[in-house]
């Protein structure tokens, strides 16, 4: 039934050549008029690494059968492998014939392909078929996806505002006789003795003090401790100035240069991606790490099943120098969903993705009621084994999350209250440094954002590695400015004067 076009067209082929007749047409005639006004669109999206059980695919199951009759839409889906992503919708895009629908989490992506003319303005067809989208995305994130007054894409929200919490193992403090630290100065002395003081006890020196992941991710509370993020801007003398080449950068530079010069930061370092770094956790490898807030249930409960003994307790964030401490923010807008313009389904997208932001929303976060989940005197049960078999609902759900806070409270305390995934994002919250720059993408970051992040990527990287002297970093900052950073800078503080920030 459902791709049941190949037969559809030879029927009406066959009837519009003459001398071709069946005495049964009539009872064929209603069911291919249906068809043939069925829509069908065509939608490139993220997987977000999920999986499908056997017999099932991003194609067919239970929950794309579940919004294609809801919405009277056929929806034929494409999964590109993670691994360049964004290079594979390039090349979607340049295509002679590009989907309806194309996904992605890349700012510079979406505002590249405005500054072509390649994408639909889609005010119209959100005010005739987006009741849902106008009434459960906010202001602020429409502003984010508007251009000129066109809105280019349907944002997806944040369902998290920071994704980074410093663990560690308390069963290892406690065998090396220290408290958990606070300061910048006594977080340093825990790592080095989680490196040099045999913690796990086996008489090898395997353990590390620090690890993180390539291109300095997990490292925003360290970077906190300086009053910088990574990818930030932040008001001084009141313009906007690119985080990444603050002197406050350069300071959390140097400390994590130490680290690594002490032999306490993972010289591994540079080669981590996060299936490494979970592997470093669950074996027992790392006792102190920034894990994201979503970790307890997956690397540390791996480590607790691997070892029993093992105790993870969350820490405040590390203090400064200058009593400076937190974390990086995220942006309102998760994700775009862009619409071609050589595409003539615009109107059957628009609804899609209004019954994914409406009725479909609590299906699609939390699996079918009374199949993965019940309530039970007031409270979410899950059925664990099922709602892992169909994670891969949270392809097509998290297309347009509204980031609704008592489901998101629902499902994170239905998984195990044991997880504190609920009382993790609250304490990331409490600790935010939030980015001043939250308009659109501007033009200048679609032409320069790519190179100018590998720069940067690259500079800070080899500096922390000892591969670079610290002075590399006042030749990146001009770097930076020349390549693209000065004329970014220009259009921000433009943002910042007309929004009247």
């Amino acid at each position: 039934m459902k791709r049941k076009s190949a037969a559809i067209l030879a029927l009406l082929t066959c009837f519009a050549t003459a001398g071709c007749s069946f005495p049964e047409w009539s009872k064929y005639e209603d069911k291919v008029k249906v068809a043939v006004q069925e829509p069908v669109i065509r939608i490139v999206v993220n997987s977000l690494g999920m999986n499908f059980p056997e017999g099932m695919d991003e194609n067919n199951n239970p929950y794309l059968t579940y919004i294609e009759k809801s919405i009277g839409v056929q929806v034929n889906v494409t999964l590109p492998p993670l691994n360049g992503y964004d290079e594979k919708l390039n090349v979607i895009m340049t295509s002679g014939e590009p989907p309806d629908l194309l996904n992605t989490s890349n700012p510079s992506w979406f505002i590249n392909f405005v500054n072509q003319k390649a994408l639909t303005p889609l005010n119209d067809y959100i005010e005739k078929y987006g009741t849902n989208l106008k009434a459960k995305i906010p202001k602020e994130a429409w502003d984010n996806v508007t251009v000129d007054g066109h809105i280019y894409a349907i944002p997806s929200l944040n369902e998290v505002k920071g994704t980074e919490i410093v663990y560690a193992r308390k069963d290892w403090l406690d065998k090396i006789g220290l408290q958990p630290p606070r300061t910048i100065e006594e977080f340093t002395a825990v790592m080095k003795a989680f490196a040099e003081g045999d913690p796990d006890g086996n008489g090898i020196k395997d353990t590390v003090g620090l690890s993180i992941l390539e291109r300095l991710r997990r490292t925003s509370p360290f970077l906190g401790a300086f009053g910088v993020q990574m990818n930030a801007w932040y008001e001084r003398d009141g313009k906007l100035v690119y985080s990444g080449i603050l002197p406050e950068m350069k300071e959390a530079l140097i400390y994590l240069r130490s680290l690594y010069d002490q032999n306490i930061l993972d010289p591994e370092f540079p080669l981590n991606k996060i299936d490494v770094l979970g592997e470093k956790v669950a074996s027992g490898k790392v006792g102190l790490y920034s894990a994201a807030w979503s970790d307890t249930r997956t690397h540390i409960a791996a480590n607790r099943k691997n070892d029993p003994k093992a105790v993870w307790i969350p820490l405040d964030f590390p203090i400064g120098p200058n009593g400076k401490h937190g974390v990086y923010s995220t942006s309102n807008v998760r994700s775009y969903n862009v619409v071609p313009i050589k595409s003539q389904n615009a109107e059957a997208v628009v609804k899609f993705l209004d019954f994914i932001a409406g009725p479909g929303q609590t299906s699609l976060k939390l699996g079918f009621e009374n199949e993965i989940w019940t309530r039970v005197n007031g409270k979410l049960s899950i059925r664990f084994d099922e709602h892992t078999k169909h994670g891969y609902r949270g392809i097509y759900g998290s297309l347009v999350d509204t980031a609704e806070r008592d489901i998101t409270r629902d499902r994170l305390e239905g998984l195990g209250e044991q997880f504190h995934l609920y009382e993790n994002l609250q304490r990331i919250e409490s600790n935010l440094m939030e980015d001043q720059f939250n308009g659109p993408p501007t033009p200048a970051m679609g032409k320069h954002n790519v190179k100018l992040s590998k720069l940067q990527e690259d500079t800070f990287t080899r500096i922390i590695a000892g591969v670079s002297p610290i002075e590399e970093f006042d030749a990146f900052v001009k770097k930076w400015k020349e390549a693209g950073g000065d004329e970014i800078t220009g259009e921000v503080n433009e943002w910042w004067r007309e929004t009247g920030k």
